[in-house]
């Protein structure tokens, strides 16, 4: 009976694994396996890939993909810290729209270029978003 349930969840690791590596957008939630499992199973698989340096963790819930680096030959980001965000943001169903300090450039009022740590969204978002102790910061824009 024990290696019964070895086997479920080893299929089940498998069946997340699969799913992870042929995605487009390399930010997952657990929701995305909902289909497959649990929450609670889901979210122990997640966080054994965490542990094998599969996975990164964004947030609260939120984890993306990761490469091994060809200069450090430890696990980074796929992409950079800002479009990831945003691919999460649109998961979770948060539109993210120019924040001021990119339309005051693109108006030419100003020439500080912005850093790209700032996404504007329509409405609050009370989610932490970083990685190793670089976050984003949410702008709140009352106008489109």
């Amino acid at each position: 009976m024990k290696s019964d349930k070895v086997a479920i969840k080893q299929t089940l690791a498998r069946k997340v694994a699969y799913r992870i590596k042929r995605s487009v957008i390399p930010v997952f939630v657990p929701h995305d396996f909902a289909d497959l499992a649990e929450y609670d199973q889901v979210g122990r698989i997640l966080r054994r890939f965490v542990k094998e340096g599969l996975l990164i963790k964004l947030g609260q819930g939120i984890y993306t993909r990761s490469k091994i680096s060809k200069f450090t030959g430890k696990s980074t980001l796929e992409k950079p810290l800002r479009d990831l965000a945003i691919d999460a943001l649109t998961k979770l169903g948060i539109e993210v729209v120019s924040t001021s300090f990119e339309k005051a450039y693109n108006q030419g009022k100003t020439t500080q270029v912005p850093t790209g740590r700032v996404i504007g969204v329509k409405k609050r978002v009370s989610r932490k978003i970083s990685y190793q102790g670089k976050s984003i910061i949410f702008d709140k824009v009352v106008c489109c």
